[in-house]
């Protein structure tokens, strides 16, 4: 199968007809399989999948039992895909299909591992959507050394094996080029895409997105350098801190001991203090490396969501 289409979605069912024939009109040239992920919608969006799926077998549906998110979403259609080509994009109509056929060819003839769409013209609010796209954009090129301008584009192409080899998980969605990286697909580039205006319906934004993206992105970057091994960030960090606290500890006792024996009492000098708080931290800090080590050894694959239906898969 030459390609896959995964379309996460929450109550946008008066967009999917209208997505679907388009997509169709685009790809019909190519063996492709459409997958919408039903996010736990309330309005008809299932009844509208299960109308297309019955006039086009290659539709195909995920639906949750209620809304876990288009991490969890794209978890799912990625877990089914079967196409050569896997391309994600938005269901409600912002996201151009008509760029699909130049995103496949990047993948199939230039050797892409992960192409990215860049919505360099945008038709979203200033102040509550591209303001905060450009902040995020900003501090996860910095952080992750990729050189893109838009990571959180929805319209996105990838090599079959890149879906197979990433966990997306939480809001991580964001950071998918991110993610790649971290698994070793590294080439990894960039399109300029169609963006257009939202047709029904409202957009799903909020601040507490703009919140968990910035703490998402230091997950992240905390995971990348040390996931594999936390005792390296903990342990290095509790190490400090408690020489610190020790040497300030040796050099009260010498101090009381040899050179002010009768001065004031170890108790009312801050350099206690100082001392035992540093060596608490850092024995905490210990503890906590220690922790995650034996988190890590031990973890066992844990279900994130429940699908209540399925449709042609």
């Amino acid at each position: 199968m030459d390609i896959t289409i995964v379309i996460p979605l929450l109550n946008e069912q008066e967009s999917l007809t209208e997505l679907y024939e388009w997509i169709h009109k685009v790809i019909k040239e190519y063996s492709y399989e459409i997958i919408f992920v039903d996010d736990g919608s309330t309005d008809g969006s299932w009844n509208v999948i299960e109308q297309l799926s019955k006039k086009d077998a290659s539709v195909k549906g995920i639906r949750f039992l209620k809304n876990y998110g288009k991490s969890q979403a794209l978890h799912a259609g990625f877990a089914k895909a079967q196409g050569n080509v896997i391309i994600t994009m938005d269901a409600d109509l912002q996201d151009n299909p008509e760029e699909i056929p130049d995103l496949y060819k990047l993948i199939t003839k230039d050797g892409y591992d992960l192409v990215s769409g860049w919505k360099k013209k945008r038709y979203d609010s200033v102040l509550t959507k591209n303001l905060p796209s450009k902040l995020f954009n900003a501090a996860a090129r910095a952080t992750s050394g990729i050189q893109l301008h838009d990571f959180n584009c929805g319209l996105k192409a990838y090599k079959n094996e890149v879906v197979k080899h990433i966990d997306v998980h939480g809001e991580m969605h964001r950071y998918i080029p991110v993610l790649a990286k971290n698994a070793g697909f590294s080439n990894i580039g960039e399109k300029i895409v169609l963006h257009q205006a939202r047709k029904y319906g409202k957009t799903k934004f909020g601040m507490s997105r703009f919140i968990n993206g910035f703490l998402d992105l230091i997950t992240i970057w905390f995971m990348s350098r040390f996931g594999k091994r936390p005792m390296h960030f903990f342990g290095l960090i509790g190490s400090i801190l408690f020489i610190i606290g020790f040497v300030c500890a040796l050099y009260l006792g010498i101090d009381k001991l040899f050179i002010e024996i009768k001065g004031r009492l170890i108790a009312e000098r801050p350099e206690f203090y100082i001392a035992l708080t540093a060596m608490i931290l850092g024995t905490q800090f210990f503890l906590a490396g220690f922790l995650g080590e034996i988190i890590l050894t031990s973890k066992r694959d844990k279900e994130r969501y429940h699908i209540s239906g399925k449709i042609n898969l």
